[in-house]
């Protein structure tokens, strides 16, 4: 999100289905009530906010898949592109409990990916984030030429700080986004997980493993 805010010609939005969420789940979430009062709660009001006339050429939307009912009309998502980001579910995980205590497979969005790639066009790419963070500009020049734009150099390096298009949320999740400042060399990690979040993380392995076989890999 950062990286592409950084463009001139980009307005960002960030988790629009997040308020959504919680109050289709009901789930106690960091910043609960003040995620409910700062966005739209009916799946319906967000899509028409997505579809909406934009201020800027390019309209970025970070969105968690398992924000996005999928028991719901999916038509909406014809009339935009997408690229769907994985990453390992063991850091998935880890990087989850560190805001909230409570994890299971349904809160870490794999699971939702694996089924969404389903009715996503063929050509939408599957991009790994350890791949991505071994390479950024170039997996960020194929993304700009796959969706006939430019690429600018601006994409890789950024002000840290927060940002005023952050969610009410930020306090919580955002620690080291707005420490950054660029995108970090990729470096191995070894989570240290608990049983209970060892077995999260292994329960959505299979849906990584699925979706990493189709993953972009630039040559």
């Amino acid at each position: 999100m950062r990286s592409w805010e950084n463009r001139p010609d980009t307005v960002v939005v960030d988790e629009p289905f997040y308020a959504a969420y919680l109050t289709h789940t009901g789930l106690p979430h960091p910043a609960r009530d003040e995620v409910l009062a700062s966005q739209p709660c009916e799946p319906d009001d967000v899509i028409a906010a997505l579809l909406a006339p934009t201020s800027a050429p390019v309209q970025y939307s970070k969105q968690m898949t398992h924000h996005v009912r999928l028991d719901l009309d999916l038509g909406w998502l014809a009339a935009l592109r997408h690229v769907v980001i994985i990453r390992d579910p063991a850091e998935v995980v880890a990087s989850y409990v560190r805001s909230r205590e409570a994890c299971e497979p349904d809160d870490i969005g794999l699971l939702q990916q694996q089924r969404l790639v389903e009715v996503l066009p063929a050509d939408t790419p599957v991009i790994d984030a350890a791949d991505f963070l071994r390479a950024p500009g170039g997996y960020l020049r194929w993304l700009c030429g796959w969706l006939d734009l430019d690429f600018t150099e601006e994409m890789l390096r950024w002000p840290a700080g927060r940002r005023d298009s952050d969610g009410v949320w930020a306090p919580h999740w955002y620690a080291a986004v707005e420490r950054s400042t660029g995108f970090e060399p990729y470096r191995r990690r070894e989570p240290d997980l608990t049983e209970h979040d060892r077995a999260v993380a292994e329960a959505c392995r299979p849906a990584y493993d699925a979706l990493r076989g189709r993953r972009l890999i630039l040559g």
